[in-house]
């Protein structure tokens, strides 16, 4: 059987799986970090304040774009579009360094 289903429809169900993870975030110097456990060593999201850019895991973005069959550009646009809505402000550019743990996404103590 086959549905089909709108892009809105689509990114309100990306939306949901993202308010699902849980984040919890802080803001430690000029950056916000999404994280799943305060044990968290490593971000999954992390928004630099100054210039309005973020760097997400790519394996969070590999998840979702696996999961739901999509690009990883398509993912990369969603997951931004989700951050602006949940921080209220406008987003940059998003990277996503291939580097498994990359030091940018490390919660500074």
């Amino acid at each position: 059987m086959k549905f089909l289903i709108t892009e809105s429809q689509l990114e309100k169900t990306i939306f949901r799986y993202l308010d699902n993870q849980d984040f919890i975030h802080i803001e430690r110097g000029d950056a916000l970090y999404f994280f799943h456990s305060k044990d968290d060593e490593y971000a999954k999201i992390r928004y630099d304040i100054k210039n309005d850019n973020c760097i997400v895991d790519v394996g969070l973005i590999i998840e979702i774009s696996d999961f739901f069959s999509l690009d990883m550009y398509v993912v990369r646009d969603i997951v931004k579009e989700w951050l602006e809505n949940k921080i209220d402000k406008k987003v940059g550019t998003i990277y996503y360094p291939i580097h498994p743990r990359p030091m940018i996404l490390r919660i500074p103590d």
